[in-house]
């Protein structure tokens, strides 16, 4: 069985209490429940992780990688809240280790703050999902089993 990595940034161990107008009242242990539900209706296990630190995260894409390249991951999607617009580490563990990454977001980060448009991620990301709250998460799970299910 594959497993999907879910990682999620810094800040949100914060959800649910956290400027619900913007991103709900979800939090992280709904987000985990709502991707474990995923996981399992697609056959895959589940690793959800939450890191408030750039290189907790990078070692975790690192992990990703190996275990990609050994045939027991199906991918990782990637939330990676602030760090998506500063962290060139971030964009370089992806491109270094060639998992497959989907990027999330919670809220539309297009109409919100300028510094939130660009992404240092979204060009090594297969895909970029964002505005659609917790279902994201669903959605790019989704999108890994139709990669694995087409290799």
């Amino acid at each position: 069985m594959k497993t999907v990595l879910v990682l999620n940034g810094p800040n949100l161990n914060l959800l649910g209490t956290r400027e619900p107008q913007v991103y709900g009242s979800t939090t992280l242990a709904d987000l985990e429940a709502l991707c474990r539900r995923r996981c399992e209706a697609r056959g895959f296990a589940l690793d959800f992780r939450q890191s408030n630190h750039e290189g907790v995260l990078v070692d975790a894409i690192h992990e990703a990688g190996q275990r990609q390249a050994a045939g027991t991951l199906a991918g990782v999607v990637l939330n990676a809240g602030a760090y998506t617009h500063t962290s060139i580490a971030l964009h370089d563990a992806v491109k270094g280790t060639g998992v497959v990454m989907i990027e999330v977001h919670l809220s539309n980060v297009h109409a919100r703050e300028a510094f939130r448009h660009h992404s240092f991620l979204s060009p090594v990301a297969a895909g970029v999902i964002v505005g659609l709250g917790a279902e994201g998460y669903a959605l790019a799970i989704d999108a890994l089993a139709a990669r694995v299910a087409a290799a």
